[in-house]
């Protein structure tokens, strides 16, 4: 378990600057720009999104402070934010994290998995609830909930439909007896063993967030 949760005071100032940036307001939870800050700070999108809860209602009174100071001079909180950037060892276990043990669970699932660099665990997680929805016959190219998901995802719809394709064949119910020879396999079966036998309306709730990502 982490020491703590690797957020440090001086990053409220990136939290202000992505809560400003246009639309501004509170940010999707999994947004890309939630994110990649994520990935930054080493903070899990969960954190990032509860601190920008606090932000947005000013909830104390260091919090209030900081907003004066920064929320209305754009060039101040630009000279902040790039100052905290160019400290030693900013966005890894280095200077900037000494003393913090690091964990990187939810940061696996958006790097991209062995087999295929265009994909990403949070990817296969998004095609997993869609394929509970559909019917093997159904997960062609040509289904419209397919296609809608390929644009969504900047993918093709046959793509999707040969992930779908591996996923048949870690569903125990369709009893796939065939050898499938795929490299992403080994990253579908650990989507599997995670999500596959949990609740679905929890599993299409993640899936939700998680498009987001890719809006």
């Amino acid at each position: 378990m982490a020491k703590n949760q690797n957020w440090k005071d001086d990053c409220w100032v990136l939290l202000i600057q992505l809560y400003q940036k246009k639309p501004a307001g509170l940010k999707p939870l999994y947004c890309k720009a939630m994110v990649d800050l994520s990935l930054e700070l080493h903070v899990p999108p969960q954190t990032l999104h509860q601190k920008m809860k606090q932000l947005e209602s000013l909830d104390t009174p260091r919090i209030q402070q900081l907003w004066q100071h920064y929320a209305n001079n754009p060039q101040r909180l630009n000279r902040a934010v790039k100052l905290l950037r160019r400290m030693a060892g900013f966005g890894n276990s280095g200077e900037f994290y000494e003393g913090v043990e690091l964990q990187e669970s939810f940061e696996h699932d958006f790097r991209p998995i062995e087999g295929d660099s265009q994909l990403m665990p949070v990817t296969l997680i998004i095609i997993l609830d869609l394929y509970f929805r559909l019917t093997p016959i159904t997960m062609v190219p040509e289904t419209p909930e397919i296609q809608d998901l390929a644009r969504l995802m900047h993918m093709s719809a046959a793509k999707i439909a040969d992930i779908m394709e591996v996923y048949q064949h870690c569903d125990p119910y369709l009893n796939r007896n065939e050898m499938l020879f795929s490299p992403i396999f080994p990253a579908c079966q650990d989507i599997w063993q995670r999500y596959g036998n949990s609740d679905t309306e929890q599993l299409a709730t993640l899936a939700e967030q998680l498009k987001a990502y890719y809006r």
